[in-house]
């Protein structure tokens, strides 16, 4: 974008300079900024940061960089010294496809635009870029310069020797275009591509019947289930009777279904909308981006051990607001980028590039929202530390606290600036106050020393912000007071148990409201009706939830 503004004979000196630097670039070896701006421009930047370059990403960069940038100058094809090839020239005078041209330039075969003798602007190769990508690829292009085509009469002896493998009866056709292959000196998928051309042209019998029928659902699905248990294509392709070609095709829709069926929800932010949204969030493409680490197996809690999983948050770091509001930018940009792909997601299209970065994007989300979860651990302790009486009831409090916190992740707005731990708060100790009433019942007297002993080491949550609960729950209380009528603010204020603690709620049913107002329950349920209606205009969303969550 910078050099969009230099003079013209500026931009030719930084093309010839960006050139060169491509020459030299080796793929193990890594470069600084730094170095890659003064070989293109001669200066050294100034307070950037000097972060490395893998070669083998410098040199991709390196190649987008040359075509948009020989698209701004007029490099005309008649003042260069050395020969300039257009992709189709290339392709009759090394005898290969432009199909193979373009698998070329993919591998690193230099190319940029030039302007023609009729004014157009084309992506060429010069002669001296083509000579340093044979030199370097010298056994891939020899292979393809001498690649032949093949004629009819070849052709019909493919045909011929497959129609007397498949007369044989006992020969699959995976078998089939093995050894055709092997005695013709093809490529296998040569020899697959001419049979089914044959079969299919006209109305000539199918060679390989078994071959052609279609697999029902359970072969395809246990097709699926091998290949991810790690066998190969060639292994799968030879048991089902099919190409390798064939299986991936199977594996890709399989994948397709999978990723369909999954319901991506995210936090919208107008930031995600941003031209430059993916440098800006990660530093850098997703596609670049470490997979994950694995996570470990988490093991159940029971009472004996639930010392030891106190023990073990102590050693986890609390996230800092800048930190927290961090992860969360990139948990719901990377589902929302997930969606987008998603939405043209095709079953019979469905290509391996798209899934893989829906699959990629799913699971660096998932890696985030576990980091998050594990930081906010102690909040859940805490809360159920406050709820219980018994050692048993605290590890089934701990396990739903952990569900609740789950859900609250999910849901969080980080856009409005709130902290995780206030609105995560309020969310487990609703779920909580629905269980204790019962569960206060059911006291494990045998348990009291142990409880006592656990109940010491809640220590670990003493960092719990409950003074940011109560401050949301008067604010909330506040917006009741000041929106509703007095019955209203009653029906409201009891049945969701904004009268009493905040950790263990109070809450009436509208039966038991009913009595005291003199009124029918359906009297109060359209109380009830309507004060949610003008609620839901006043509060935002988190509070809303925090309500009626």
């Amino acid at each position: 974008m910078q050099l969009k503004f230099t003079a013209p004979k500026k931009r030719h000196e930084f093309l010839r300079a960006a050139e060169q630097l491509l020459d030299i670039i080796e793929p193990d070896k890594q470069y600084p900024f730094d170095f890659v701006c003064f070989k293109i421009t001669g200066y050294h930047p100034k307070g950037l940061p000097q972060e490395l370059i893998n070669g083998r990403d410098l040199a991709d960069d390196l190649g987008i960089f040359l075509w948009k940038l020989s698209g701004q100058v007029e490099d005309l094809v008649s003042e260069q010294a050395e020969e300039i090839y257009t992709t189709e020239q290339l392709a009759r005078k090394l005898n290969v496809s432009t199909k193979t041209i373009a698998r070329w330039r993919r591998r690193g075969l230099r190319a940029r635009k030039y302007t023609f003798d009729d004014g157009s602007k084309r992506l060429a190769v010069s002669q001296s870029g083509l000579d340093k990508f044979m030199a370097q690829n010298r056994g891939m292009t020899d292979k393809a310069t001498a690649f032949s085509r093949l004629d009819k009469s070849r052709k019909d002896a493919v045909i011929t020797q497959a129609r007397k493998l498949a007369a044989q009866g006992d020969v699959s056709r995976q078998e089939a275009i093995a050894q055709i292959a092997e005695c013709t000196g093809r490529g296998r998928e040569t020899i697959r591509t001419i049979i089914e051309q044959y079969e299919q042209s006209g109305r000539r019998k199918k060679l390989f019947e078994a071959y052609l029928k279609p697999l029902d659902s359970a072969s395809t699905s246990e097709i699926y289930k091998l290949h991810k248990q790690g066998v190969g294509a060639a292994a799968l392709a030879e048991s089902f009777n099919r190409s390798p070609s064939g299986i991936y095709r199977i594996v890709r829709r399989k994948r397709a279904e999978e990723l369909l069926a999954v319901k991506i929800e995210f936090v919208p932010s107008d930031e995600f909308l941003a031209e430059d949204a993916e440098r800006i969030i990660f530093g850098k493409p997703i596609s670049r981006l470490r997979s994950p680490r694995p996570q470990p197996d988490k093991k159940e809690l029971t009472v004996g051990s639930i010392k030891k999983y106190l023990q073990s948050l102590k050693s986890i770091p609390r996230l800092t607001r800048d930190r927290e509001a961090d992860l969360f930018r990139k948990y719901n940009y990377l589902k929302f980028r997930a969606f987008e792909a998603q939405q043209q997601l095709h079953l019979n299209r469905a290509s391996s590039r798209r899934l893989n970065f829906i699959e990629k994007c799913l699971r660096h989300a998932e890696a985030i929202k576990n980091t998050i979860i594990e930081a906010n651990l102690a909040l859940v302790v805490g809360i159920a530390g406050k709820h219980t009486t018994t050692g048993a009831m605290l590890q089934d409090l701990i396990s739903e606290g952990n569900f609740s916190l789950m859900r609250a992740v999910e849901k969080f707005d980080y856009t409005k600036g709130f902290r995780l731990a206030t609105y995560a708060s309020w969310i487990i100790a609703k779920d909580f106050a629905r269980r204790v009433p019962a569960d206060r019942r059911r006291l494990d007297k045998g348990g009291a020393d142990t409880l006592d002993n656990i109940q010491r080491d809640l220590r670990v949550a003493e960092g719990v912000d409950f003074g940011a609960i109560e401050h949301a729950r008067h604010s909330l209380v506040q917006v009741i007071r000041n929106e509703l009528d007095e019955r209203e603010q009653y029906v409201i204020l009891h049945h969701y148990g904004l009268t009493g603690s905040s950790i263990i709620k109070q809450t009436k049913t509208l039966q038991e409201i009913g009595d005291e107002l003199n009124l029918s329950r359906e009297r109060v349920r359209q109380l009830e009706l309507t004060a949610l209606q003008k609620l839901k205009q006043s509060l935002s969303i988190e509070e809303f939830e925090l309500l009626t969550g």
